[in-house]
């Protein structure tokens, strides 16, 4: 109870406590209610007038969710205390710590409390405290905010030591910008917010096992890209990625704008069955004792795990928008762990509610694109992708997804000239479509017409300009194009965009290599493999260390990369590495020409219906002269040289398959082209198998390339 009494309040109980003070049941026996009343802690460090300005900014605001003020009385031991509405209910944190389900869903809670905020902005006021325990849920489903203590005029230029002054508690929901020393700002309520919708679908704050200042470095060196989502809350997942970007800008421009992103969720912002929400209620406890399951174990450091028991649960009922957006949200993550399969999981639910809904069909089939293309490299999901995506042009031929997806299958048919009139049907039928511009792009490529490529992508990134696929397909162009630097650069912005994307960790180290930095190459793969294991990190890990001659660790990462549970048996290029290495140790050149002859074989599947892809034509020629079939080899090179002469790296696999095949002047030539159009000096030295042709005196050491690509 309160240090000194308070007339005329008869106290009954502490309600709740924060960093600062105390809040108490208590009975007004003049006007015969009950009440709450706020003090301050004994020997809490606050200006005389703390609890009279936080009763003036309460009482400014009009708004049906803010407690009303009653008075502000004098107590006897000369301090304040504010009597206030007493708010039967409990707080969401209360909720979420008992696994009560919730009267409501999680948006319709968080457009209350923007709806509120909103009229609070609008007044100048913040409230910098925004919490799971300062907000209330009444039983009609209502929200009430509570404690508008820390809340202050916006000033832009007021500083301030957060991790001085915070309490524990509110840590988890500071933005990054606030843990720097920014004051509180509409931006920061709007973090906090996300927060809070995160621990709504999660049960959990980010980070929970951490506490103090190593709570708040984690905050700080990540992003909510790297926090573990429940897999059925796709829409949601995206929303609270949203609110709680690390660039206040890239946030919802404010509570209303973020109210709009909510409606867009409907039906999900209207109350659901309670049965659904005591599933929920279970399935948050759950996750809540998986966390303290993995503390015990020391496992929490580990930031990217994800709960296979989400994948089992049956997904919420959503509207055919919300899932959409839920379904090509996990997409645009396609590389983050159990993204493709959840987008899978998404359309396919819906394409079960909706049979004829092209959407789904089309969303199916780009998943099953991205699922073929990445680690996968089944036929089979190939042929699902075409089935999807012809049935989204049979039910919608006006669809621009549905001819997107069918450009995408044709493209990894090698079909370039049908999947361009597909990409431009798409962008005809709507200009700026992201899927459209990323698989014309990635075609353009493919196709050697980088300067077309160049051209679009140009396009695409002045209006889109924070699209991290965008920025992956610019280091791509520029790796294709020798241009090293600005290829890291692109990598690096990717990585700045999305910290947690695998593939931007593995081109980011390919290109390091060709910069000749092993090390910092070596370096990025470890911080990639951090996140997850992955075929493409291994085969690059790999690749790094074959270049270092280091054969037997290379040989070993390879192996990693054709394995099952880390790799991929069915991507060839990885057979090939895998072969290359093997190569010089002893006694395994059987391994190596089996290895080399299982590239082949995939590659072959691959080539069939297309004459376009020069990289797989000039790949093709450089398997089958390692396994001594040298006239078909000059034939593929001859064909590669062809459809893309000015390819450092097909010119540099030229002068391979030329020197294997006993032409040296052949060699010479294409490593001389190799050499002028960018191929690093020092993968020439590195290569084993011209350590001959280098020992020819027409071969001249390329030092100004190399000191070029150094610079």
């Amino acid at each position: 109870m309160p240090a000194a009494p308070l007339a005329p309040y008869h106290m009954r109980r502490l309600l709740g406590e924060g960093g600062f003070g105390q809040v108490f049941e208590a009975w007004d026996e003049r006007l015969r209610r009950s009440v709450a009343i706020k003090c301050l802690k004994p020997g809490a460090r606050l200006p005389p007038d703390a609890l009279l300005r936080e009763a003036q900014l309460n009482a400014s605001l009009s708004h049906a969710a803010f407690v009303r003020i009653y008075a502000v009385d004098d107590v006897a031991d000369h301090s304040q205390a504010i009597v206030m509405e007493l708010v039967n209910g409990y707080t969401l944190r209360k909720y979420l710590q008992e696994g009560w389900p919730l009267p409501i869903s999680a948006p319709a809670v968080i457009d209350q409390v923007a709806a509120a905020m909103a009229e609070a902005h609008a007044a100048g006021l913040v409230h910098g405290d925004l919490k799971s325990s300062n907000i209330m849920l009444q039983s009609d489903g209502v929200v009430r905010i509570l404690d508008f203590g820390l809340a202050r005029y916006v000033d832009p230029l007021a500083t301030t030591s957060v991790l001085s002054q915070e309490p524990q508690g509110t840590l988890a929901y500071l933005a990054p910008e606030r843990l720097r020393g920014r004051p509180a700002t509409a931006q920061a309520d709007i973090y906090a917010l996300g927060v809070v919708l995160y621990e709504l679908i999660s049960g959990t704050v980010p980070f929970p096992q951490l506490q103090g200042l190593a709570l708040a470095a984690a905050l700080m060196q990540s992003s909510s890209a790297q926090w573990a989502f429940p897999e059925q809350e796709g829409a949601l997942a995206l929303l609270v990625r949203e609110m709680t970007a690390t660039d206040p800008g890239q946030r919802p421009a404010s509570m209303e704008a973020l109210r709009q992103r909510i409606r867009m969720l409907s039906p999900a912002v209207t109350p659901q069955p309670a049965s659904a929400w005591r599933w929920r209620a279970m399935l948050q406890r759950l996750w809540r004792m998986r966390w303290r399951m993995l503390a015990a174990a020391g496992l929490c450091a580990v930031l990217a795990w994800q709960v296979s028991l989400w994948r089992s649960a049956v997904l919420p009922i959503l509207s055919a928008r919300a899932g959409m957006q839920a379904g090509m949200a996990e997409l645009r993550h396609f590389d983050r762990e159990g993204s493709i399969g959840t987008a899978i999981q998404v359309f396919s639910e819906l394409a079960q509610r909706q049979p004829r809904h092209a959407g789904a069909a089309a969303g199916l089939a780009l998943a099953y694109c991205l699922r073929f293309s990445g680690d996968g490299r089944d036929p089979a999901w190939l042929e699902r992708a075409r089935a999807s995506a012809q049935q989204a042009l049979r039910l919608d031929d006006q669809l621009a997804l549905a001819h997107v997806a069918s450009g995408d299958v044709a493209r990894l048919e090698g079909k370039y000239k049908e999947a361009e009139r597909y990409y431009r049907r798409a962008l005809e039928l709507e200009p700026g479509n992201l899927e459209a511009l990323a698989g014309r792009v990635n075609l353009l490529i493919a196709d050697s017409r980088l300067s077309e490529a160049d051209a679009l992508l140009r396009e695409a990134m002045a209006a889109l300009p924070t699209e991290r696929r965008l920025a992956d397909l610019l280091g791509t162009l520029r790796y294709q194009q020798g241009d090293y630097r600005a290829a890291e650069a692109a990598f690096r912005h990717s990585l700045q965009l999305e910290p947690d994307s695998v593939y931007a960790y593995a081109n980011l180290s390919a290109t390091l290599l060709r910069l000749n930095r092993s090390d910092e190459a070596l370096q990025i793969v470890q911080q990639g493999l951090q996140l997850r294991p992955d075929g493409r990190l291994y085969s690059n890990l790999g690749t790094i260390l074959y270049a270092r001659g280091e054969y037997p660790a290379a040989a070993d990462a390879f192996e990693r990369a054709v394995s099952s549970d880390k790799g991929s048996p069915r991507y060839y290029l990885r057979w090939a590495n895998l072969a290359d290495a093997l190569r010089w140790l002893p006694g395994r050149t059987p391994d190596a020409r089996n290895a080399y002859r299982r590239a082949a074989d995939l590659l072959a599947m691959q080539l069939q219906g297309t004459t376009h892809d020069a990289a797989l034509m000039s790949r093709m020629g450089l398997y089958l002269a390692y396994l001594e079939q040298s006239g078909a080899a000059l034939d593929w090179t001859a064909r590669a040289l062809s459809a893309a002469p000015t390819s450092a790296d097909n010119q540099f696999r030229a002068a391979t398959v030329y020197e294997l095949s006993g032409r040296r002047d052949a060699a010479l030539a294409s490593l001389a082209r190799a050499r002028s159009l960018g191929y690093p000096a020092h993968l020439v030295d590195a290569s084993p198998e011209l350590i001959a042709l280098r020992r020819d005196p027409r071969y001249t050491t390329p030092t100004s390339s190399l000191k070029e690509n150094l610079k």
